[in-house]
Formats: C-alpha cells, structure tokens, sequence
C-alpha cells in the first residue's frame, strides 16, 4: 500500500516562491515581474500597516486636525476651561459678596442687627510723674517732643482703635446741628443717635459718598443711606424730605434731605442717624465732633 504523503508545515510554505507578473491586455507582452514569497508579502503588509499608523500619529500630533477628533484633549481647550473656571469662582465670591451686601443693608433699613461691635481696647493713661528713675536730657527731649505730638489729638484719652483705624483718618462733616436726646445702645437695638434740631433744617452728608438707597419705609418714614469709601455707610432716618436720589454723587456736607418727622418709630422732629463699618454699627460720637 501506499503511504500518503506528509503535509507540509505551515511556517515552510512561508517560504515557498511564487512569481507576480504583470502583462500587457492586449499584446500579453510581460511587462513586470516579481518574485515574492508569502513571507515576504507578510513583511510589506507590516511594514505598510506600522507606517500608516506612524503617519496617521504624526498628523494628528503635530497639525490642526486633531481638534477635529471627538475626545482628543487640546491644550488651548484646557486653557480656556481653566481661565472660565477662575473667571466662574470669581464670580461666585463677587455674587456672595453682594449678596452680603445687600443684605446688611437690608439689616440696617429694618434695624435687625443683633450683635453690637467690639468695644475699643481700654488704654490706661500712663503718669510720667511717678518715674522715680533718673530721667537723661535726652529722655526728658523725647518725652516733651512726643507731648507736643499728641496734644491736639481730636480723641484725648483714646488710644485709636486698631480695628476702626480707618474711621479715624476720616474727616466727618456734621450731619445737623442739634441736640443729642438719644445715644448708641446696640443692646436696646438703637443703632444710631437721635439729634434733635428746628423742623426743616437741612440735613447733610458727612462724607463724599454714593445715594445707594432713597425711598420710604413704614417704621422709620424717608431714609436716605449713602455709601461712603472704605466700607462706610451713614443713614439718615425720619426725614421730611429726600434731596437726593439713588445713584446720586455727593459731597461732605451738602444737604441731602430735610429733617423732619416721618415714620410711626418718632416722637418728634429729629434726626436718626447711624454709622456702619464693614456691616457693623459704629458709635458716631466716637468720630464726629457733635456740638
């Protein structure tokens, strides 16, 4: 019997030759010819494949195209998202800071401020006659030179307050003249002082400033509130008549409403007249030099 012929294996057909021709369609005449093995057919398919991937890496690494592939991270993109996310945070805490704003001026309109300021530090008067050091002529020079200093403070036996030292440096013009009939007591809600003074004298503004709020409330009649630099706000309350309007631009001293008697929370005519920094009351007596 006999014995049927071994198969071949594959990895050896690899090798085998076969011969790729090209001819003429009419004439048949050969035109190319080549001698290829499967092996290395392999090869060129390999090789054709890694290059077109290298291609295709390089053109979408290095040209505009690849911002047109869905996904791809793009570094402007990134940029661009990290300054809108800065942009965004920023917005936020500006929209809280008005929020808190408008809502400390609410507080001060309708008198719901619950927490009194922080009283200023006592400051003890120090008395240079109990030294009973010797005092050198340069001691006693520096003494009398620092004496002279402070002898026209505006706030004799105050040290300035280091929390409201930008209180002090303000020049405050006198709202009205008047008599003070009631003082500052945040414990009894009183933000503010009365100043009683001749029915329609004109109020004035204490400071340049912004009319940020002009109109009418059923407690306290016509209010005027003017916003002032460094976080200040004066409020004038239970006036006749409003001079100015919201948006308004005034100087220290110009009159801005006219005393009177408005409001169901009067007994008289006068003048409420409170002083906020940083969204707290302030005594305005500390500051302004009432007559």
């Amino acid at each position: 019997m006999e014995t049927p012929p071994k198969k071949e294996k594959w990895f050896r057909k690899l090798r085998h030759k076969y011969r790729f021709v090209l001819f003429n369609e009419i004439t048949f005449e050969e035109r190319i010819s080549f001698k290829l093995s499967r092996f290395q057919v392999l090869l060129f398919l390999v090789a054709m494949a890694i290059s077109f991937i290298a291609i295709t890496f390089l053109v979408i690494a290095y040209t505009p195209l690849k911002e047109y592939i869905p996904g791809y991270p793009d570094i402007e993109q990134k940029k661009e998202l990290y300054h809108l996310n800065r942009l965004a945070d920023s917005l936020m805490a500006d929209a809280r800071q008005k929020s808190l704003y408008i809502q400390n001026i609410k507080r001060i309109i309708e008198n719901k401020e619950n927490t009194a300021p922080p009283p200023p530090p006592e400051v003890k008067t120090k008395n240079y006659d109990t030294i009973t050091d010797r005092k050198s002529p340069e001691d006693s020079l520096l003494r009398v030179s620092f004496e002279n200093q402070t002898r026209f403070n505006l706030f004799p036996g105050k040290a300035p307050y280091i929390g409201n030292a930008e209180i002090y440096q303000q020049n405050f013009f006198l709202p009205l003249n008047g008599i003070i009939t009631s003082k500052f007591d945040p414990l009894q809600k009183h933000y503010g002082i009365d100043i009683v003074a001749p029915h329609n004298d004109a109020v004035k503004s204490v400071l340049d400033g912004t009319v940020i709020f002009s109109g009418w409330t059923l407690e306290t009649g016509y209010v005027l509130i003017i916003q002032h630099a460094n976080n200040l706000l004066s409020v004038y309350k239970h006036n006749a008549v409003l001079l100015k309007h919201e948006g308004d631009l005034v100087k220290a001293g110009e009159p801005v409403a006219i005393a009177g008697n408005s409001g169901e929370l009067t007994t008289g005519p006068h003048l409420h007249f409170e002083l906020w920094y940083n969204g707290k009351p302030v005594n305005p007596v500390n500051y302004i030099n009432f007559k």
